[in-house]
């Protein structure tokens, strides 16, 4: 692959340059490290609020419309997204219009106007988006899950926050809070695609001009797995729904970013519950038909991080798929995973690698996230290495530290008034 270029520009902006030469686009990504884990109580909810107000106009675009209307005109794909600990701001476009992108995406950025009315409107818009997924339990599951493992932190807090602040969000408060995280310093800018002759001039023309704001970047409050007990010493966290499906989480802390364990918890998340062919979704779905959906997934944060297994679930058949899943997870403990198994997650980690790097949104993705989150920003080839560095040994030893039911907890949405309820239509002596 062509070589990464990282420099700093004279305002402290990170910037990370990612060509290819087999495409035409090009993807401009901003970085700022803040979101959900940040916020303060009253202003929970508030990064997520502060991604939609970036929309709504800037004096030299005093419109959505405006700001809409010129990469709508070239055909570009733009958006932006908050998590819990990143906001991210990005515009896929012609390789042809990047001055456009990068014009644009720094006058988003730094100039936006805040307009009280605008804000107004906008309050309702993301009360519905809060709706909409309190209405979607496969995704609410996921949230109530983790408020549930990082009980007693911000960490486990939704990242759109209640809808209850979200009605009473105070502008002046919200300018506030984002002068304190959107500053060029605290800025991470990822290139990736097809790179000009002018690209990194126009960077600078864009993205130099605002001077250091000054500001020491915000922390937020580390997690603790032992206060996390404490706070949630229940096994289960029930939202109770009338439906036919129940809708479960069940996880395990696991690994923070920089943890050297997370290249054997992949290939373990792989082998258990990462495709079509691993041992959960055959032995669930494929053999007893338990399920439409059953997957694993690996989750890190800065200070903390999460193994999950998500499924839907026939709630009549509930305790003969958990027993499935428990009966499973009991094998590959007892037994271990196999040398076949650990060659073949390595050879699908390297394939999805391969079609990871061909989008070049993705690409930027990438090397964003590694450069605002973590200690090393490495590359696809030595995050290819490490991977198959690991043994079966590596796969055994990181299922048996994660893999700790006295640890486990559980996300459950379904017709169930309380966790005692749930356990008890379960039979789960395993989780209590």
């Amino acid at each position: 692959m062509p070589t990464v270029e990282q420099y700093k520009l004279s305002n402290g902006t990170r910037v990370i340059i990612a060509p290819s030469h087999d495409t035409k686009a090009v993807t401009c990504l901003a970085y700022f490290g803040v979101g959900s884990r940040y916020e303060p109580t009253e202003l929970w909810g508030g990064s997520h609020f502060l991604e939609h107000m970036m929309f709504k106009g800037t004096e030299k675009r005093p419109t959505t419309e405006d700001l809409s209307k010129q990469l709508d005109a070239v055909g570009a794909d733009y958006n932006a997204f908050t998590s819990k600990d990143h906001t991210a701001y990005y515009i896929k476009i012609d390789a042809r219009h990047t001055e456009l992108a990068l014009d644009l995406l720094s006058d988003m950025l730094y100039n936006s106007k805040f307009d009280s009315q605008e804000f107004e409107r906008e309050r309702g818009v993301i009360v519905e988006e809060l709706n909409m997924y309190e209405d979607n339990p496969s995704m609410k599951v996921e949230e109530l899950f983790e408020e549930h493992l990082f009980a007693g932190n911000s960490l486990g807090w939704r990242i759109g926050g209640p809808t209850e602040n979200i009605k009473k969000m105070d502008l002046k408060k919200l300018i506030s809070y984002k002068k304190k995280f959107y500053a060029p310093e605290h800025l991470v800018l990822v290139l990736s695609g097809k790179i000009g002759p002018q690209t990194r001039a126009l960077i600078k023309q864009y993205f130099g001009a605002e001077k250091k704001h000054g500001i020491t970047q915000m922390t937020y409050k580390k997690f603790s797995w032992g206060s996390a007990r404490r706070a949630a010493a229940a096994p289960v966290k029930i939202m109770h729904k009338q439906t036919d499906q129940m809708h479960m989480v069940l996880g395990f802390p696991a690994c923070n970013y920089d943890d050297p364990r997370n290249a054997a918890l992949l290939l373990l998340h792989v082998i258990l519950g990462g495709s079509m062919s691993s041992r959960l979704f055959i032995g669930i779905r494929e053999r007893r038909g338990l399920c439409y959906v059953i997957r694993t997934g690996v989750t890190n944060y800065g200070d903390a991080g999460a193994f999950t297994i998500t499924s839907g679930l026939d709630k009549s058949r509930l305790n003969e798929a958990m027993t499935v899943m428990y009966e499973e997870l009991q094998k590959l403990l007892k037994h271990g995973v196999t040398a076949e198994e650990v060659r073949m997650a390595k050879d699908h980690l390297a394939g999805k690698m391969v079609l990871q790097f061909e989008d070049s949104a993705r690409v930027a993705d990438y090397y964003g996230q590694q450069k605002l989150l973590m200690k090393k920003v490495e590359t696809p080839e030595e995050k290819f290495k490490r991977i198959m560095r690991q043994s079966v040994a590596d796969v055994n030893r990181i299922a048996r530290e994660v893999l700790v039911f006295k640890h486990a907890k559980m996300g459950v949405i379904g017709p169930y008034k309380d966790a005692k309820e749930f356990l008890k239509a379960a039979k789960l002596p395993w989780l209590v």
